[in-house]
């Protein structure tokens, strides 16, 4: 394949990135399932719009790439393609596509981590639902506290990534994941067969200011000694949906193992095109990252190696 072939085809790899679900809100809805019925929208990424804008020209069919020569000399880091009909163009082109290339490893290696993180708030979903009325005050109160800090420690590793200059902002497979939990704790029909309007009655609530979670001994304890059986219940209905929550995060063709796969793709493409491209348009201008992008990549370097 050309050059040119080579370009456009990449930018429809870039464009399958775009191409996601949307979620909507579980704020007073009974089911996390519910909120998950997937309608395909556009995730709108500026670096993907860059790369279109420059390659297709203010006019349909004005395309730089189309006006390439099949060959061209090898070019100098800051040198600019200037055998092609419009060179500025090309190097803002390479330009882009570094920069692109260094944010997706680094998102796919976050977000490989935010999946196994995800697996870990189901398992620590599953032990509320395993609570059971013959243990005793101490051990339920344990295993609240457990959750509250197993739940911070989640939003303390990935709540930055996640926004504006993290490595996943904009990344919806992310922040639906961190949403979607977090809509869970605050779901109002957990225990309402018992007497409870969510687990905020049994002492675990959503600081709105931090998204941490909150954990008050003394109301689990008032709620124990009042109704006891309905604490349970409302804990293992809390606990299953939880971790219902996290399944489906995780699940095959589903947010995040989508995402990953559209990353490992245009990741590959790169890594096998990214060579021609230099030589026919340029290098454009190395990538910048931030600290965080680039801690990232060096995780994604570290995977490569495994």
């Amino acid at each position: 394949m050309s050059p040119s072939g080579i370009a456009n085809s990449l930018f429809g790899q870039f464009q399958s990135l775009q191409s996601n679900a949307l979620w909507r809100s579980t704020q007073n809805t009974g089911s996390f399932a519910s909120s998950l019925a997937l309608r395909k929208a556009s995730q709108q990424a500026p670096s993907v719009d860059a790369l279109l804008t420059l390659v297709q020209g203010n006019n349909a069919g004005s395309s730089f790439l189309a006006e390439a020569p099949s060959t061209s000399p090898g070019l100098a880091a800051n040198d600019l393609a200037r055998s092609l009909f419009n060179p500025g163009a090309a190097f803002r082109m390479m330009s882009v596509i570094n920069t692109s290339e260094v944010a997706y490893k680094a998102q796919f290696a976050e977000l490989s981590e935010m999946k196994g993180a995800v697996a870990g708030m189901q398992s620590a979903g599953e032990s509320l639902a395993a609570l059971t009325p013959a243990m005793d005050d101490a051990a339920i109160q344990s295993a609240l506290q457990v959750f509250t800090s197993q739940y911070n420690a989640w939003i303390d590793r990935f709540g930055n990534s996640v926004k504006q200059g993290g490595v996943l902002a904009g990344t919806q497979a992310a922040e639906v994941s961190l949403y979607e939990l977090e809509q869970s704790i605050g779901n109002i029909f957990n225990g309402a067969t018992s007497g409870f309007h969510g687990v905020r009655d049994v002492g675990l609530s959503i600081d709105q200011g931090s998204d941490l979670a909150i954990f008050d001994p003394a109301r689990l304890a008032s709620a124990l000694a009042s109704n006891r059986e309905g604490v349970i219940a409302t804990l293992n209905e809390f606990g299953s949906n939880f971790a219902r929550s996290a399944e489906l995060l995780n699940s095959a063709n589903n947010f995040i193992p989508n995402r990953l796969a559209n990353l490992d793709r245009v990741i590959d493409y790169l890594d096998e095109n990214l060579p021609a491209l230099q030589s026919e348009f340029g290098l454009g201008t190395p990538a910048r990252p931030s600290a965080q992008t680039a801690r990232a990549l060096a995780a994604y370097q570290c995977m490569q190696h495994l």
